[in-house]
Order: C-alpha cells, then sequence, then structure tokens
C-alpha cells in the first residue's frame, strides 16, 4: 500500500484546477462527462430517487459526473435514503426503546449516524460538501456569481 494522497485522476484535475501545475498522465484513461443527467436505478428507494433528482442535474451541468462516478453516486443517494428511514423511526420511537431488561438506545440511531458518514464519504468524493466544492474549479461557476465579470479587460 502506498503512502500519502492518493493521485487525483487527470480528468478531475481539468475540472478542480492543478495549482501545482504538476504533469498530467497522457496515457491515463479520460473519463467522459455525462451530457445527460442519467435515471436512477430501480432498486433506489423513493427517498434515494429524490436526493437523485436534486443532486444528478446540477452533477451533469458542472460536468463532475462521469461513467466511472456513478456507484458514488448510488451509495450516496442510497446512504440519504437509509438516514432518512433510520430518522424517521427515531422521530416516531425516541432515541430510546424498551428492551429486553431495560430501556436501549434505538438501533435506528447507529444506523443514522452510520448512514451520515457514508453520506460524507461519498458526497465530499462528488463535490457536495462545502469543502470539497472549494475544491471544485467549476468551468464558469465564478463568473456566474461575478457582478464584475463584464467590465474585466475593459479599458476606459
Amino acid at each position: 500500500m502506498t503512502r500519502g494522497r492518493k493521485p487525483k485522476p487527470s480528468h478531475l484535475k481539468a475540472v478542480q484546477g492543478n495549482p501545482g501545475k504538476r504533469a498530467i498522465n497522457h496515457d491515463e484513461p479520460e473519463g467522459e462527462g455525462l451530457l445527460e443527467v442519467p435515471l436512477p436505478p430501480e432498486w433506489l428507494h423513493p427517498y434515494g430517487i429524490q436526493m437523485w433528482e436534486r443532486v444528478a442535474p446540477w452533477l451533469v451541468s458542472s460536468k463532475i459526473l462521469t461513467v466511472s462516478d456513478m456507484p458514488n453516486l448510488e451509495a450516496y443517494c442510497a446512504a440519504y435514503a437509509r438516514w432518512r428511514q433510520a430518522e424517521e423511526d427515531i422521530a416516531r420511537n425516541g432515541i430510546v426503546v424498551p428492551g429486553l431488561n431495560s430501556d436501549v438506545k434505538n438501533p435506528a440511531c447507529t444506523e443514522a449516524n452510520a448512514s451520515l458518514k457514508q453520506m460524507a464519504m461519498f458526497g465530499s468524493a462528488l463535490g457536495l460538501d462545502p469543502a470539497s466544492r472549494t475544491r471544485l474549479a467549476v468551468p464558469g461557476a465564478k463568473d456566474a456569481n461575478n457582478p464584475f465579470k463584464d467590465l474585466v479587460g475593459k479599458k476606459r
């Protein structure tokens, strides 16, 4: 096993930027960005489908989502669905539930925590949390919200 940070794939360097100006491996197979939003998998829970429909269009329009990222998106949406179901169970039954001899922690609390960790991991891989989103250099994102974008390069 190698030590240190995993090397960033070349197609992500193009999207996220290459501030260290490290050499790009031109022999590396490139992931093609998807041109249209893929349909969610049939097995996905309705909560996961809702999240898919919220997140996938942004990932495609930002040219982040590639075919190789699909499992990350599926895992993120599945974890979101499990988290929602666990939170509903906690709301319905409480944090503590009756056990054999005494009250015990609701097992849904454990599942909610595990699902949140999975969401954080897969969401970070997709650029869905604030920290990883700041590392993404989405083409045109800076210019879209810049009120002075039309003034750049113009002389008085």
